[in-house]
């Protein structure tokens, strides 16, 4: 999609702090930090919400085991994560590209608001 911000990241025509890529999966860090560690974990074929997705089951494994292997990765293993999805203006999604959110690296309070 060419006006997709992510797509753009993707295609490498938007900058991002890559921490993870396979041939499906790409992970970086979130611009916006809610968190000491906040990454956004995409696949790289766009698809527009969790709506979208249950055509995609392998794909969407492939996004969990790369959270997996990132929350690994960045130390978030041994005391714990969140991962997020946003689907839908009220479900607070502002990029139309499906995406998770991997947040951590101190204690987290729940209801998130």
């Amino acid at each position: 999609m060419a006006d997709c911000i992510f797509c753009g990241i993707v295609e490498g025509t938007v900058p991002s702090e890559k921490v993870y890529e396979n041939d499906k999966v790409l992970a970086f860090r979130d611009i916006n930090p809610a968190a000491p560690v906040h990454v956004l974990i995409i696949p790289k074929k766009h698809i527009p919400s969790l709506l979208e997705a249950e055509e995609e089951p392998e794909l969407m494994g492939e996004i969990i085991a790369a959270a997996s292997k990132v929350a690994k990765e960045l130390g978030l293993a041994e005391k714990g994560f969140r991962l997020v999805n946003n689907c839908g203006d009220h479900g607070l999604q502002t990029v139309y590209h499906i995406h998770f959110h991997l947040v951590g690296g101190r204690q987290l309070s729940w209801p998130p608001g």
